[in-house]
């Protein structure tokens, strides 16, 4: 965040938690340092005519208090693009504070909130100005389907590189999508919701990006490459179960800055490659 710049900030309301109490005194110090305004998640459900013009005129930062992530669902359902967006659970653990379980602010959590705070100052200080250009993706694609009984599995004929553990990737440039197969999403069944990684954050070819939890299980989604996550498909957060409906075009999951895409190459599969193992699957694991 610049410290020159207003912007709009939504919290979540989770009053009934540690973290939640953080997440307010979090706004609060970073209002009062950018003179920015705070949107009440609670009046915004009920009357959002004010609240979207300011999330349509400033940036919106979005602070979540937990993994149930409230605030970034309540930006999914209003259709609001979100600038920045943090969770303070992830970040205390990552800096090895423990939150206690009392609503009251001790000292430890206030001064997690203005760590925070100007955590997120800093960071948006150091970025070039203005938002970098989008990469435009294709909107359908293609497809080889393969049946068995009443299931049909479907798998794009060009363009993408497969994982071995079901995961897709589509480059365009230094810049590529990633999601999950319909074998996959057909095995976990109805997927109901996805902690996403945090735009900015890294990871490793076949490191962890998030988990994914259906009617059936808790999965790890497993990134094909290395690179940074630069933006997240936030219509998942209100709408899980649009990686049901087509996990290769509106379920995507992530979209990340590539770091070395031939060496990551080297353990993908390409269609000719995937469709034979796809096959395998589904004949010796079939889709009860």
């Amino acid at each position: 965040m610049n410290p020159n710049q207003t912007y709009a900030i939504l919290p979540c309301n989770g009053l009934d938690k540690a973290a939640g109490g953080v997440t307010r005194e979090m706004a609060v110090e970073l209002a009062e340092q950018t003179g920015s305004e705070i949107l009440c998640p609670v009046f915004y459900r009920v009357a959002d005519a004010r609240y979207n013009r300011l999330a349509a005129e400033r940036p919106l930062v979005v602070i979540d208090g937990c993994a149930t992530r409230c605030a970034s669902k309540l930006a999914a359902e209003k259709g609001l693009k979100v600038a920045r967006k943090i969770t303070v659970t992830e970040e205390a653990k990552k800096r090895g504070i423990e939150l206690a379980d009392s609503l009251r602010l001790d000292e430890t959590k206030r001064s997690l909130a203005k760590t925070l705070a100007a955590a997120l100052l800093e960071a948006d200080a150091a970025e070039p100005a203005g938002p970098p250009a989008a990469t435009a993706f294709p909107e359908h694609f293609e497809y080889e389907t393969y049946r068995k009984d009443k299931f049909i599995f479907r798998m794009p004929k060009a363009g993408f590189y497969f994982s071995e553990n079901d995961f897709w990737v589509l480059v365009n440039g230094r810049r590529a999508r990633v999601g999950m197969t319909d074998f996959l999403q057909q095995s976990l069944s109805d997927v109901l919701f996805l902690t996403l990684p945090e735009a900015g954050s890294t990871v490793e070819q076949f490191g962890e990006l998030g988990t994914i939890e259906s009617a059936k299980a808790v999965a790890e989604v497993i990134s094909p490459v290395t690179g940074k996550v630069v933006a997240v498909n936030e219509a998942l957060t209100a709408s899980p179960e649009r990686i049901n409906q087509n996990p290769y075009e509106q379920g995507w999951i992530v979209e990340v800055e590539l770091a070395d895409f031939e060496k990551d190459r080297e353990l993908l599969l390409d269609f000719a490659g995937y469709f034979p193992i796809l096959k395998r699957k589904v004949d010796e694991f079939h889709v009860k």
